[in-house]
């Protein structure tokens, strides 16, 4: 059912959906498509929720990459992230309608705390805390609390203005983001030396 209507919200954008569209795209009946989701909002919510988690295992995939280097790690996972949402077919359909004035979608993104800037920063905060205590010689054990905190969310926040509103190319702005990150982990300017 979500692989029906991510075609179709791709293809033809979010404004125009219908129920009854996904139904006959799913192969399914509507009233089967109402039990399982019961609206378009809810539908709306679970894609953003779906290509989210991708876009995650990505960024960590990224940030085990470059272990016990913040501003290299932060780095390639924004810029894994900015890259696919370049890439990504839903993204592209949901800027698109948001820049026509069709913004329904863009929400989930933007204005609602759920799912994006909760799921990402709990994902990245609870990576930062993982590696500073369990990986204590590879991660960032030196970055306070109240830092990382300030980075994750600075970081989450930046990385989602960014891709709604690129300033400069996925790798320019992901080298900019990670210059802030490392500055607000390391206040005082002294980040560990490899």
């Amino acid at each position: 059912m979500l692989d029906a209507a991510y075609g179709l919200v791709a293809a033809e954008g979010w404004g125009g959906l219908r129920m009854t569209a996904i139904a006959r795209a799913a192969g399914i009946s509507r009233q089967t498509l109402y039990n399982e989701f019961g609206s378009k909002d809810v539908i709306g919510r679970a894609l953003v929720q779906r290509e989210l988690e991708g876009f995650l295992v990505g960024i960590e995939r990224e940030l085990d990459a470059h272990r016990g280097e913040l501003e290299a790690a932060a780095a390639a996972g924004i810029g894994h992230t900015l890259q696919q949402a370049v890439d990504n077919p839903l993204v592209k359909s949901v800027l698109l309608a948001a820049r026509g004035g069709e913004d329904d979608l863009l929400a989930y993104l933007t204005t609602r705390p759920e799912p994006v800037f909760g799921t990402a920063t709990v994902m990245l905060d609870a990576y930062a805390y993982a590696y500073a205590y369990a990986y204590a010689t590879e991660a960032w054990p030196e970055v306070d609390e109240e830092s990382r905190g300030l980075a994750v969310e600075t970081i989450v926040r930046l990385t989602v203005s960014h891709i709604v509103q690129p300033v400069a190319s996925p790798e320019v702005s992901a080298r900019r983001i990670a210059r802030i990150t490392a500055r607000i982990a390391y206040p005082g300017g002294h980040a560990p030396s490899g």
